[in-house]
């Protein structure tokens, strides 16, 4: 960007009145020492402009590039850099500053108007359709601090607290900021409206329609693309994520490496880290890392998501009585919906379960999660610790960390991979005790109740099983991941939470949340921090979390010995071997019934072969 400016010639204004220019007060027009007036064609300046050099080329398109030049276009208070190529602007572009190297062109007007926010400060109301607000959208969101927005909502000085440090932020960041930004390299083209937006270096906007009060954050490693016919009103987009193909969003934060495309329609909604959506529809829905919807006739709707998968036709009900849609539910961490699946909120569907059919009584599974729940008619039908042993779940685990599009530095989100961690094995403690219990209670019958969903006798024999092979495979996993020595500390040995990809103990997420409250924590930088020092700690509390489960689950009066790290390491080769068999008979089956080809099973049968070299390996959670 050009440093010292200077008026223009005589000279240079003569000629530029030849080739059609006009100015409201010409000394108001000032250039760069080497700016060149045979570039600047049928252009009309008002107010103040600023116009950089103007001697090198723009790259149109693949093998054609132009000179740099303005052209056809009518332009108040900008600032142009070094080396754009700007050309019919079909109304104006108005109080504007456009960094070097920018290609603007078939654009109908972009400008910045008094009281700009850019997107941020919009709070918007997450889950409960009809609330107050609980989330506050801003540059600098991230998918923990959301959750925290969310879950403490009720919380007033918290909310008050998080508020004025969000609000710090923004006004931090605007200071001085009267003008909209076109950061240096973007590429606006054959576009409608653009009206108060910042837009980061390297972006790519090709035909959108309409953008208002947007921010769109690049990295140089993931610029943002918006396509088109694509809206875009109140929202924040973030590094490498792809807005496309007549998608519209409003009021919306959407993540690093998201795709929203194919008429997609979003409103109140927010969309974190490699989600994937298109044809569907969201609304007040909180979409962590990897939810994803592909559908036409799904809805999004009231719900708490992560590495979620929507089959078709997929909806969600958060109006169940007369007194609005006020209902909302969570799917924990790897639940998926089936194709025609319904929920009626509120719900709370236990981790990596499968749903099915029309599930009616707010279903809540929390206790039991891996699960298959299934409507048959108006009799629901629960089959505990099914999805440990499927196909789709051993694909899951393994293909989410291999799809994280986010570069190294755009990685705003906190995305911990681990399926077996002490917040989803807590959930299988409770559950192989909540099956234990409804045995000795009710005897060895033909099936059991559990909040009006039914279990076969054989489903609930078969879940206790598969919840004992998930904890010996968790419990000599976290043994070869550490040294065999007494916890350096007991953080960590109580409850644990996913803070949407975060998995946290829960008495360190209440001290982030305390500290926020008494503005001990004061700014964002700060609070980042404190989720990225929870992450860098996640081994030694989770192994606080496991010695003490170990010592529980075989008795272990004392220190855990190298003896009985022996008998555990015994235990989770017989236990992974037994899980292996059981998802190999999932594949066999698949195959049985026609749906799969002899090469496709013999493929995957190979790889499960192959597990047997994790046996001895670190780090195969």
């Amino acid at each position: 960007m050009t440093q010292n400016y200077r008026r223009l010639s005589a000279g240079e204004i003569a000629q530029m009145q030849a080739q059609g220019c006009t100015a409201q007060e010409w000394e108001n027009i000032e250039v760069a020492p080497a700016f060149q007036a045979d570039y600047v064609q049928d252009v009309q300046f008002y107010g103040s402009v600023r116009i950089g050099t103007n001697q090198g080329e723009v790259e149109v398109t693949e093998g054609f590039s132009k000179h740099c030049a303005i052209r056809h276009a009518v332009l108040r208070d900008v600032c142009i850099g070094d080396n754009c190529l700007i050309e019919n602007i079909r109304n104006y572009i108005n109080n504007y500053h456009i960094g070097d190297g920018c290609y603007i062109s078939n654009v109908c007007c972009i400008e910045t108007t008094p009281g700009a926010a850019f997107g941020e400060g919009t709070v918007i109301s997450v889950l409960n359709e009809v609330g107050p607000g609980n989330v506050m959208i801003f540059d600098g969101l991230n998918s923990q601090l959301a959750a925290l927005m969310v879950k403490y909502q009720e919380d007033q000085p918290f909310t008050d607290a998080i508020r004025r440090i969000v609000r710090k932020d923004i006004e931090q960041k605007r200071r001085n900021a009267t003008r909209g930004t076109i950061g240096n390299n973007a590429r606006i083209i054959n576009t409608g409206t653009i009206v108060n937006c910042h837009i980061s270096n390297d972006c790519n906007i090709q035909g959108a329609a309409r953008m208002h009060e947007c921010t769109l954050r690049s990295i140089p490693e993931a610029s943002v693309t918006v396509g088109t016919g694509v809206i875009l009103e109140n929202s924040v987009i973030y590094d490498g994520s792809v807005i496309s193909n007549n998608a519209k969003l409003e009021n919306c934060f959407v993540g690093e490496a998201c795709k929203i495309t194919d008429g997609f329609t979003a409103e109140n909604s927010l969309f974190f880290a490699n989600c994937y959506m298109s044809n569907g529809e969201a609304c007040a829905a909180f979409c962590g890392p990897f939810s994803a919807s592909h559908h036409k006739s799904s809805l999004l709707i009231g719900g708490m998501y992560s590495f979620y998968n929507a089959g078709s036709g997929t909806n969600f009900s958060n109006h169940a009585y007369k007194m609005g849609p006020m209902h909302w539910g969570v799917l924990e961490r790897g639940t998926k919906t089936a194709s025609g699946a319904y929920i009626l909120m509120p719900a709370r569907i236990g981790t990596f379960s499968v749903c099915f059919g029309k599930l009616l009584h707010h279903p809540d599974t929390r206790k039991l999660p891996f699960s298959y729940l299934i409507a048959y008619g108006d009799d629901m039908y629960l089959i505990p610790g099914r999805n440990l042993t499927t196909v789709g779940l051993y694909r899951d685990i393994r293909k989410w960390p291999s799809r994280d599009k986010r570069p190294h530095g755009g990685k705003n989100s906190i995305v911990n991979f681990d399926w077996l961690s002490p917040f989803s094995v807590g959930g299988i403690m409770v559950a192989k005790r909540t099956l234990e219990s409804l045995r000795e209670v009710s005897g060895d019958v033909a099936t059991y109740n559990f909040h009006d969903y039914v279990i076969k006798n054989s489903s609930l024999k078969k879940g206790i099983k598969y919840y004992d092979i998930a904890l010996r495979i968790y419990m000599g996993a976290v043994m070869k991941r550490h040294r065999l020595e007494r916890p350096q500390s007991q953080v960590g040995t109580g409850k644990w939470s996913d803070l949407s990809g975060l998995l946290i103990p829960l008495s360190e997420e209440e001290r982030i949340v305390n500290a926020i409250r008494e503005e001990q924590l004061d700014n964002i930088h700060d609070i980042r921090a404190e989720f990225v020092r929870a992450q860098q700690n996640y081994a030694e509390y989770r192994w606080a979390w496991s010695y003490r489960l170990i010592r529980e689950y075989y008795g272990i009066e004392g220190d855990i010995t190298p003896s009985d790290a022996d008998r555990i390491q015994q235990d989770y080769i017989t236990a992974r071997r037994a899980w292996i068999a059981e998802i190999r008979k999932d594949a066999e089956k698949e195959y049985e019934l026609g749906d799969i080809t002899p090469d496709v099973l013999n493929e995957f049968i190979e790889r499960l072969d192959n597990e047997v070299q994790f046996e001895t390996l670190k780090y195969d959670m």
